[in-house]
């Protein structure tokens, strides 16, 4: 039975998949869908509730901007507007956007003219002048974020104002009537408090969706949806140790139990004894057919000399699957040599991508929309000629709700809340070329890292924290000599969603402690960096 569906149209924002998740949080299942999206494609799910449209680059009144789908009103379906959204549907409807003199991008407080508008219902707001919050006083203040150079002059007929800012007179507006409301502001960032109170107004009480969208509902429409695609075919699933491919193959165990075999790829780019840890954790907690090889070899050929990061994560990708191949050739050689399977051949590869992979690949269904940042190896790194076909049971699933379905299947914390590490490994945080010795270096400056936040008792207080070998040299003093070596670069960041990140406001005496160590017991290096940028401009990795 389909889920209640809230459709987020992505007008071309790098955020409109934050929509999408905050939506998720109050339990409403949402899609993210391009603009253009073909109605019958849209409109297949006889489950839709409403619309969201997302932000966007464009202006309503330029020449090629984007349109509203004819089927969005047509539909009868309560519609919510952000930013460009908002613009659009007044554009769309006779009102009148123009140019503001005066961009708003940041922290900005809207007055409510409405307070007992539906979409503000659940809201707590500080009174104008008042010093305590209060629950629905008039007039009353939200913070907000703003980012936008247009602003609405002119309402649509039947519309009313919501709200205002000192810089937009239409901060908010509505029509109840038709469950249309539109808001210059973003919900969706957590910079807005009230976001996601306004979100859940309008997905539950203004469009009356089931919040449904549960680990529990998830799990058990995941098993189904593997079983009849696998049917009694063999899966091999590619396991790294992260939450991830964790999640995938627990999920994958209990849909298809034996016909899954586990394949843990050591690519000589992982962090210090992780290897061993990962084989070690997994055999004792998952009790799951597991299969190990050293590929490291095979890996550092192909990376000789590679300094490009797209061509790194092109070159990981080819030989990830390429080992898949060979393995699960051989595990099926050894199934019908051993004459206690079928003869058999592994047709899938299950995998952990999730849907921040896919939007930052440019893939899947918002490709049109959003501008490649970074190709991940496992989505636009895979070689095109590739037998196995993949199962991917996360690919819709933020890091959060990959959490959440662990935890509800069971897994233990150190897999559940494990930072992530990504697919290539530490070969994209080698900058430049990788070779067997500077892996070394960053392998040892990492491990310091790690070790001092774990002391500190600050691991589970960011969401990713690392080291990267920078591919310059400084000059330094050390035993009242010169040197000239090379720099290691910390980075450490909190984020609930990792689209976006802010850089963690790690304690001085830490880092001065990290950096002690890294320039006294790892040779090579005479100089440690703090990265200080934030996602965006930033990426959370490096390459």
């Amino acid at each position: 039975m389909p889920h209640d569906t809230l459709i987020v149209l992505d007008f071309g924002s790098q955020y409109a998949q934050l929509i999408a998740r905050r939506v998720r949080e109050q339990r409403v299942y949402s899609e993210l869908v391009h603009w253009d999206a073909p109605a019958e494609q849209v409109l297949a799910n006889p489950a839709v509730k409403g619309f969201i449209l997302s932000g966007g680059p464009a202006s309503v009144y330029e020449p090629g901007a984007p349109t509203l789908p004819a089927y969005v009103l047509a539909s009868g379906l309560p519609v919510l507007g952000i930013c460009y959204g908002m613009q659009l549907l007044t554009h769309s409807l006779g009102g009148r956007v123009a140019p503001s003199q005066a961009r708003e991008y940041g922290p900005a407080e809207i007055e409510l003219l409405d307070a007992g508008s539906p979409l503000f219902a659940d809201c707590t707001c500080q009174a104008a002048g008042a010093d305590s919050n209060t629950h629905h006083p008039s007039p009353f203040t939200l913070p907000v974020w703003m980012s936008h150079g247009d602003r609405i002059e002119r309402l649509p007929a039947g519309w009313q104002p919501l709200a205002r800012s000192a810089n937009s007179p239409y901060a908010a507006m509505g029509d109840p009537a038709r469950g249309y409301y539109g808001l210059q502001f973003h919900p969706e960032v957590t910079h807005t408090p009230q976001g996601a109170a306004l979100l859940r107004a309008f997905a539950v009480d203004v469009c009356g969706a089931a919040a449904d969208w549960t680990p529990a509902n998830f799990i058990a429409e995941a098993i189904a949806a593997v079983r009849a695609q696998v049917g009694g075919e063999h899966v091999l699933c590619g396991l790294s140790g992260g939450v991830d491919s964790s999640v995938v193959a627990a999920l994958l165990h209990q849909a298809i139990g034996d016909q899954l075999t586990c394949l843990f790829v050591d690519h000589g780019l992982l962090r210090q004894g992780e290897a061993e840890q990962v084989v070690e954790t997994f055999q004792r907690t998952m009790h799951m057919r597991l299969e190990a090889v050293n590929a490291s070899e095979a890996f550092l050929t192909d990376l000789a000399g590679v300094v490009d990061p797209e061509a790194k994560r092109k070159c990981i990708g080819n030989r990830f699957i390429r080992v898949f191949e060979e393995e699960s050739a051989r595990i099926a050689a050894q199934w019908v040599a051993g004459g206690d399977r079928s003869p058999a051949t592994i047709g899938y590869l299950a995998q952990g991508t999730l849907y921040p992979d896919v939007i930052e690949s440019a893939s899947g269904s918002s490709e049109k929309a959003a501008r490649t940042i970074k190709t991940h190896h496992n989505v636009g790194g895979l070689p095109e000629d590739m037998t196995f076909q993949l199962i991917e049971p996360l690919r819709l699933l933020f890091k959060d709700e990959v959490r959440a379905v662990g935890e509800a299947l069971g897994l233990p914390a150190e897999i559940v809340w494990r930072h992530p590490f990504p697919g290539p490994g530490l070969a994209i945080r080698v900058l430049g070329e990788v070779t067997w010795q500077r892996l070394e270096t960053l392998r040892q400056a990492d491990a310091i890292l790690l070790q001092e936040l774990a002391a500190a008792g600050l691991y589970r207080g960011t969401a990713q924290v690392f080291a990267v070998l920078l591919p310059v040299k400084s000059v330094g003093v050390m035993g009242d000599k010169r040197t000239y070596a090379d720099v290691v670069a910390l980075r450490a960041v909190t984020s609930d969603d990792f689209m976006t990140a802010d850089w963690a406001r790690l304690p001085y005496e830490l880092l001065a402690r990290v950096s002690n160590r890294i320039v006294n017991e790892v040779a090579g290096v005479n100089r440690v960096v703090y990265d200080i940028t934030s996602k965006p401009p930033g990426t959370i990795e490096w390459e």
